[in-house]
């Protein structure tokens, strides 16, 4: 009788301490380049905070593990024969954190809010094809004008300006994730702070410490939460890459989204598949400043930008995890066909620097008269390297270059706010594979991301005409004559194509390499 109680004592404990290893909360301890400037996902613009926005929120579509869209608080969507309707079916068991349904008209105030001219939107642009759009955030029509309409709680209708190829895609992006109409009227922009966030997605937000980490905890009221199998992300900002790949080699993190170029050799020998490179729809640029006295001249940007030896930035500087960039599209991207290429591509470096040498002598400039230019960039051994070898080029042509280091969310808001910079290092990664998502940054009424102050009314108008072209090809070409005159007038002087390059621990299951190297925390899961 008693060997019989203690082995079912014994058999107690056992289950007990199953039972308690089943429930260990799984934790995703995972790198993010840098500090969220805002989580306000109608007034954020870079790729740090969008990886924050899409684990908390869920857009009509939403991203699988290998970055391709998939329905998401959408089930469905049906498109008009003239392309211009979209009618989405809405999932009847989408919620919200707090236990609220989703519903059709919660996208309708969310698209309102991010067009209204009061919210100050930075990327309000990218959903400039709903109807009436464009006016609306330029404070020319009443934002009630706004082409979207619930038809019932599951049912909504995106009317569109006309036909978008891309408009799904769009969608994707955090401009099209929604916000909870109750909370933000009732704190405002304070909608955004831990004890007051209303969030939809797998993961609801928990705690946001500056400098720190951004929290983030399974969300039991999402609709796919049985499928979650991480119960808690902390996202890190590691803009110290050589700092963040000692913590990934310390097992203190299980990703990290970038890594020093100065160690691909050492990360490849010793990390093996656990450092990742991957092609990447982005380009690595510097922004000239289109009011400085010298940079007004196009001879000068010219000057500037053929004096630049790319492949060594590419091979010496990024370790090969960059590729030489000649043009401000990069190739490979959707509905466009080859990139408008500067047509000093084929020429030696050497032919190069004596032609600028002699567009420099014909603006007025060189030795005797020296162009003084500084460089900013934000945080990264990566771009300090890149600042210091472009300054070295640009020694023989009389150029004198100071430099000045900021954080990410000092730099891009230094940008953004038309701050007082010469040459600015700034680097675009495309939301949808559309030569538009790259073209539409230097248009003159785009404020949030023509950092250049570039004002070209040809431009504008191949843009606009292209907008409203349905015909694929001759859109094309209209978006191909725009570069050209891009390649021309140099608002930015493109530099490199990106490669993704990634930390991703062992550890890590689900995380798939892909072109928008996109890699929502729901799919994964960690094993330890």
């Amino acid at each position: 009788m008693m060997k019989s109680l203690r082995m079912s004592a014994l058999a107690a404990v056992l289950m007990a301490t199953t039972s308690v290893a089943a429930m260990a909360e799984v934790v995703y301890h995972r790198g993010n380049a840098a500090d969220p400037e805002t989580l306000d996902q109608h007034k954020t613009s870079t790729v740090y905070e969008a990886h924050i926005l899409r684990d908390l929120y869920e857009g009509l579509v939403a991203y699988g593990a290998d970055g391709k869209v998939i329905p998401g608080v959408a089930t469905d969507w049906a498109v008009s024969d003239d392309g211009t309707t979209y009618t989405f079916t809405l999932r009847d068991d989408a919620k919200w954190s707090n236990g609220d349904p989703v519903v059709a008209g919660d996208f309708v105030y969310s698209l309102k809010r991010i067009m209204s001219p009061e919210t100050g939107a930075k990327y309000a642009t990218v959903l400039y094809p709903i109807l009436n759009a464009e006016a609306i955030n330029k404070g020319e029509k009443p934002v009630d004008e706004l082409g979207v309409k619930a038809i019932d709680d599951t049912t909504l209708e995106i009317k569109l300006a006309s036909a978008t190829p891309y408009f799904i895609d769009l969608l994707g992006h955090q401009t099209g994730l929604p916000v909870h109409p109750a909370t933000v009227e009732k704190f405002g922009t304070d909608f955004v702070k831990p004890e007051n966030i209303v969030t939809n997605g797998a993961y609801t937000l928990t705690e946001f410490i500056p400098n720190a980490h951004v929290k983030a905890e399974k969300n039991p009221n999402f609709h796919g939460a049985a499928d979650v199998a991480i119960d808690t992300v902390y996202f890190y900002p590691t803009e110290d890459r050589g700092a963040a790949l000692r913590r990934f080699q310390a097992g203190e993190l299980h990703t990290n989204n970038d890594a020093p170029t100065e160690q691909v050799d050492f990360m490849r020998k010793e990390l093996g598949d656990q450092f990742r490179v991957a092609p990447y729809l982005g380009t690595y640029y510097y922004a000239l400043n289109h009011e400085d006295e010298a940079l007004s001249n196009p001879d000068v940007r010219q000057a500037l930008s053929m004096a630049i030896d790319r492949e060594f930035l590419a091979d010496e500087i990024w370790g090969s995890t960059m590729v030489a960039g000649y043009s401000f599209v990069p190739p490979g991207i959707g509905n466009y066909g080859e990139s408008a290429f500067a047509d000093y591509k084929d020429m030696s470096i050497i032919d190069r620097e004596d032609k600028a040498i002699e567009l420099l002598t014909k603006a007025g400039y060189g030795p005797d008269n020296p162009i003084t230019l500084t460089i900013n960039y934000n945080t990264s051994e990566n771009h300090k390297n890149t600042a210091v070898a472009i300054a070295d080029m640009w020694k023989p042509l009389g150029v004198e270059v100071e430099m000045i280091n900021t954080d990410t969310k000092t730099h891009y808001a230094m940008l953004r706010d038309r701050g007082d910079f010469d040459v600015a290092r700034a680097g675009w990664i495309g939301d949808y594979s559309d030569p538009q998502n790259f073209l539409f940054m230097v248009e003159s009424d785009n404020d949030g991301f023509n950092y250049a102050r570039y004002n070209n009314p040809e431009y504008d108008k191949l843009m606009d005409d292209a907008a409203a072209t349905v015909d694929l090809e001759k859109r094309a070409d209209m978006l191909k004559q725009a570069e050209a005159i891009f390649m021309r007038d140099l608002p930015f002087i493109p530099l490199m194509y990106y490669g993704s390059m990634n930390l991703v621990s062992d550890k890590v299951a689900g995380f798939e390499d892909n072109l928008l190297n996109i890699h929502p925390s729901r799919w994964m899961s960690i094993s330890e």
